[in-house]
């Protein structure tokens, strides 16, 4: 019997469910972070907010600006690191070119929907989407409750059949 291969645990440690309601997601990627010591020791303590973060390409690199990224609980004062400064994204070059290509062309916007642990090494889940507007916010709400009531009742139904 040939031993299967396990899949790579990932952790999550924050997702930004705002972005799925500010943007229509039209293609993710997976890029590498680079962070210090007592950055990554936060991210396992979950210490950490997306919802005002957004990526930028500067010339063939990829940055995560606005990123928060709290104290480590157990840093002394000093030698901690600076909350939210620009993070470096890992990912290869022709990633990072087609993904600068797309943005500009279609003018899109770069938004980190998840962070996670794979392997040990920390991950951002980058979208590449489109604005909505509040009009647009509203129906995709909408859609969703209708959507909901529909599978209670169909539930509902079922249970009521057996």
């Amino acid at each position: 019997m040939a031993a299967q291969k396990k899949k790579p645990q990932s952790n999550v440690v924050a997702t930004n469910r705002q972005a799925r309601r500010d943007y229509e997601i039209l293609e993710s990627w997976e890029a590498g972070i680079v962070l210090q010591g007592s950055e990554v020791k936060s991210l396992r303590e979950s210490k950490v907010q997306l919802s005002d973060a957004y990526a930028r390409v500067q010339g063939h690199e990829l940055y995560l600006v606005g990123l928060h990224i709290a104290s480590y609980s157990n840093a002394s004062a000093q030698g901690g690191h600076e909350l939210a400064r620009t993070r470096k994204l890992l990912m290869h070059h022709h990633q990072i070119d087609e993904i600068k290509r797309r943005v500009e062309q279609d003018r899109l916007t770069l938004i980190p929907l998840k962070m996670y642990f794979t392997r040990g090494m920390a991950k951002v889940e980058l979208g590449i989407g489109r604005g909505r507007k509040h009009y647009d916010k509203r129906q995709v709400i909408a859609e969703r409750d209708a959507e909901r009531d529909a599978r209670r009742a169909m539930a509902a139904q079922r249970r009521n059949d057996d």
